[in-house]
């Protein structure tokens, strides 16, 4: 059976929780049958899902994603289990190794072995849930003697991945896997080790959900909304993970010259090594058509839930960007 295409709106809608509680419901007032939060700081997205979980009744909810340094996997299960209980059926625990920046700058945390990190992490969190005592004696990770009650539906787990490795780790273990911020030239090369590990697995790769949080924004002025994206993700691709995984695109010239204008402190270096036909690689920038039929075209490329983030820009941004995908507007074919 074919998985379902879904378009979903981001969270945190802001930092108050109200903003959230509001967008959650007009998202399931317009036909949206996904919301997903990212989390890197605060307001705190796992608490954010159990607070504004009362207030929903269809729409499914994901975490894109949780970093696996910050938390261990008896609270990250303790965590999934109590949100389980309050979306059963529609709940998703994301899991990542995220940033050096996050990480390291935040909180003081070394950003090593990712992806054996990751993938103990998300297994020892799907053993827990299952109601198993922890005998987990991992490279990266150790736990023995914890039980909790067990689900009658666990929750599933999707992982965040960039590269070959952590892609197919992602395929091979995780029920999906969460994309971010990639040229649309690399999506081929991606789908092809999400085969890999999901034939590892004795998957049909098929049935591993690929989710991608897209920077969107409908306008007008594309070359405003390019500049917005340059000086939001430049710096993105100045961390070491972003700027591998550029180069890993085929971007290798543009991600050296990024390093180098960070290094330097020279943010015009820095945010011009994005080319505008990078951004529109990246990006989906344009009037209401275009960014429908580029999303249209993500999913014909394997992609089967599209989380749309608008850029920063104003608040009719925003809501121009949102009403692009209500159902009634649009419906992935």
């Amino acid at each position: 059976m074919a998985l379902s295409r879904r378009m979903a709106v981001t969270l945190p809608a802001g930092p108050n929780l109200e903003q959230t509680i509001e967008r959650l419901a007009w998202a399931e007032d317009n036909g949206f049958p996904d919301a997903w939060f990212s989390d890197s700081g605060a307001p705190d997205s796992i608490t954010q899902v159990a607070a504004v979980a009362h207030y929903t009744k269809s729409i499914r909810i994901g975490i894109a994603v949780t970093p696996v340094y910050t938390r261990t996997p008896a609270v990250l299960a303790a965590s999934a289990n109590v949100l389980g209980q309050l979306l059963p059926g529609r709940f998703i625990m994301g899991l990542g190794s995220s940033s050096q920046t996050i990480m390291g700058q935040w909180n003081g945390i070394a950003l090593d072995m990712p992806v054996t990190r990751v993938r103990e992490t998300a297994e020892m969190v799907r053993s827990m849930l299952t109601g198993e005592k922890s005998a987990f004696d991992g490279v990266t990770l150790k736990s023995r003697g914890y039980r909790q009650a067990p689900l009658a539906k666990a929750p599933p787990i999707y992982i965040a991945a960039l590269r070959s490795k952590m892609i197919e780790m992602a395929a091979e273990v995780g029920d999906g896997v969460i994309f971010n911020l990639w040229p649309k030239s690399a999506l081929p090369k991606m789908m092809e080790h999400v085969k890999i590990g999901a034939e590892r697995a004795g998957k049909n790769w098929q049935d591993v959900e690929i989710v991608n949080r897209a920077m969107v924004l409908t306008t007008d002025d594309k070359a405003r909304a390019r500049n917005l994206f340059r000086a939001a993700f430049a710096p993105y691709y100045a961390t070491p993970v972003y700027n591998k995984f550029l180069a890993w695109s085929g971007f290798t010239e543009t991600a050296d010259t990024i390093t180098e204008g960070w290094a330097e402190k020279n943010r015009e270096k820095t945010t011009a090594a994005l080319s505008d036909a990078l951004i529109d690689e990246i990006a989906i920038i344009g009037d209401e058509d275009e960014v429908r039929e580029r999303i249209q075209s993500d999913a014909d490329g394997g992609v089967h839930t599209h989380i749309v983030a608008p850029m920063a820009a104003t608040p009719e941004d925003v809501e121009r960007t949102f009403a692009t995908f209500t159902a009634d507007q649009f419906q992935l074919k």
